[in-house]
């Protein structure tokens, strides 16, 4: 099959197809560029629930460009290139290798292998290894032996870095991911200093409009001159987590992030399944799909933490998938 499509009295290469994602399909503008294509699939646990959500995508897309101009208005660098449909964005392309020391000493233009974690609140996957004595509240600032509560603010920043090309992400040391990512201090601690410094005004503009930031991952790769960019997307229901700020004020934490669709599974007794399977090495248990009912809310959490986040209001522009 031809992989030019004609465009009036022009050929044009038609993008080529390389790989998919948890949620996403990417494919090949150009050497240099790639085309980020939204789907309305949705994972949790690293596993893809067998349900689309209508207009997930369209949120996504929409999401992650309002945050990348952010970042382009704090000057931080990044990837985006722009908006190319309603569930699609360019962005530069960068060189993906699990071992980025395999591209020589000081390797450039590259996807840094890691998704850099910053929590804020006591929730997640974070809650669940301070119960189970994984993670002490010194670890967390608090004085040593002091009692940790799920959903108490944090003394400070807490940092963690996991896996982001292993089939499961997996929990780093700062000295595993110096190693894996090929990255000296002085780069690390500047990628810490542009989270905190996005994360910083992305809580100031969701404020007013009555959300919290609980907590939210990010990626990076080193671009063709050596210094980082923020790449992926980020500030979306998918990465990070956010709840009502008014509901907060009051003692409950109410979500407005795919954490939804987590307790869902861990209410029904799967997340538990396949905690002991991966603990096992054993065959893991096939996820569920979402009921019905639960589908439609799903789809009316995406389109309303979109609205919640950017200030606009959602108008579809695309067909459902």
């Amino acid at each position: 099959m031809s992989t030019t499509a004609r465009s009036g009295s022009h050929e044009a290469t038609a993008p080529k197809y390389l790989r998919r994602g948890k949620v996403k399909e990417i494919y090949e503008i150009s050497p240099t560029e790639l085309e980020f294509r939204f789907t309305d699939d949705i994972s949790v646990f690293d596993k893809h629930i067998p349900n689309p959500i209508p207009h997930k995508g369209e949120t996504l897309a929409a999401t992650a460009s309002h945050w990348f101009a952010l970042c382009g208005r704090l000057g931080i660098p990044h990837h985006f290139l722009g908006r190319s449909g309603p569930t699609a964005m360019r962005v530069r392309r960068v060189q993906v290798v699990p071992k980025p020391k395999t591209l020589g000493p000081h390797p450039k233009n590259y996807l840094i292998p890691l998704e850099f974690i910053v929590r804020y609140y006591v929730a997640g996957s974070l809650w669940d290894r301070v119960k189970a004595g994984k993670v002490t509240a010194e670890t967390l600032g608090y004085p040593q032996g002091k009692p940790v509560a799920y959903g108490e603010k944090l003394p400070t920043a807490h940092f963690e870095v996991t896996t982001k090309l292993e089939p499961v992400d997996r929990l780093l040391s700062w000295e595993e991911a110096y190693d894996l990512a090929a990255l000296d201090r002085r780069q690390m601690d500047a990628i810490r200093e542009e989270i905190l410094k996005i994360d910083g005004a992305m809580e100031r503009e969701i404020a007013p409009r009555g959300l919290l930031h609980v907590d939210g991952k990010k990626e990076f790769a080193v671009d063709a001159a050596g210094a980082t960019m923020v790449v992926d997307t980020f500030g979306t229901a998918d990465e990070d987590r956010f709840w009502d700020k008014d509901a907060f004020s009051r003692g409950r934490q109410v979500e407005f992030s795919k954490e939804f669709v987590r307790q869902h599974y861990r209410s029904t007794g799967y997340f538990d399944q396949l905690m002991k399977a991966r603990e096992a090495n054993a065959d893991e248990p096939p996820i569920p799909p979402l009921p019905p009912l639960l589908v439609d809310e799903v789809s009316r959490l995406y389109t309303t933490v979109y609205q919640r986040l950017t200030g606009e209001p959602f108008v579809p522009a695309a067909t459902p998938t």
